[in-house]
């Protein structure tokens, strides 16, 4: 009993120093950062994961899952920017509303830090400035052949949603304008 009490505690310890900041022990995980580590490994190239703010509207196309996380949305954004990091399959095409930097802090109190710190957060991130009405139209004809995990934050300022497609990690943009080239140059000179 005396050598496993150190040894259980030591294994605790290591649990708790290996979570990352704005998570939880693994078993002490809230349901939805357990469901994106768990659907992770079976999302990929054309799936979207979005961290959306409370009044984003719930979708009907068939692929697209809504989580109600009751949770801040930069604590949310933080934990999937870090889970895809980790990953080894896929990598994050980030896009924002073309309307954020726009609204104004009298309008929506709160936008202004919310800028600064999503900013923060994107840094070496390449992010597309998509106007919003266009993402949802994206997300709800890609929900009918992939799938796409909507994770509702409780954020009450608008435009402040971030549309993540993934895309795979191991193999580039540019790899694959390449073998289209190729395969494109050998069947046309048959």
């Amino acid at each position: 009993m005396r050598r496993t009490l150190p040894l259980l505690l030591l294994f605790l310890a290591a649990s708790f120093a290996a979570a990352q900041p704005g998570e939880h022990p693994p078993g002490d995980r809230p349901d939805w950062q357990a469901q994106v580590l768990r659907d992770l490994p079976l999302l990929g190239h054309r799936n979207w994961i979005l961290v959306v703010d409370s009044a984003y509207p719930l979708q009907t196309s068939e692929g697209v899952e809504t989580v109600e996380t009751n949770a801040d949305q930069l604590e949310v954004a933080r934990f999937v920017l870090h889970a895809i990091g980790r990953s080894i399959h896929v990598r994050p095409e980030v896009m924002m509303d073309a309307e954020l930097p726009f609204v104004p802090e009298s309008d929506a109190p709160g936008v202004s830090q919310y800028r600064t710190e999503i900013h923060d957060l994107l840094a070496g991130e390449h992010v597309e400035s998509v106007p919003h009405e266009q993402l949802i139209h994206r997300v709800n004809d890609d929900g009918k052949l992939v799938h796409v995990l909507v994770l509702k934050t409780r954020l009450a300022v608008p435009y402040t949603s971030l549309f993540i497609r993934l895309n795979c990690k191991y193999w580039s943009d540019d790899a694959e304008h390449r073998l289209r080239a190729k395969m494109s140059s050998e069947t046309g000179s048959r």
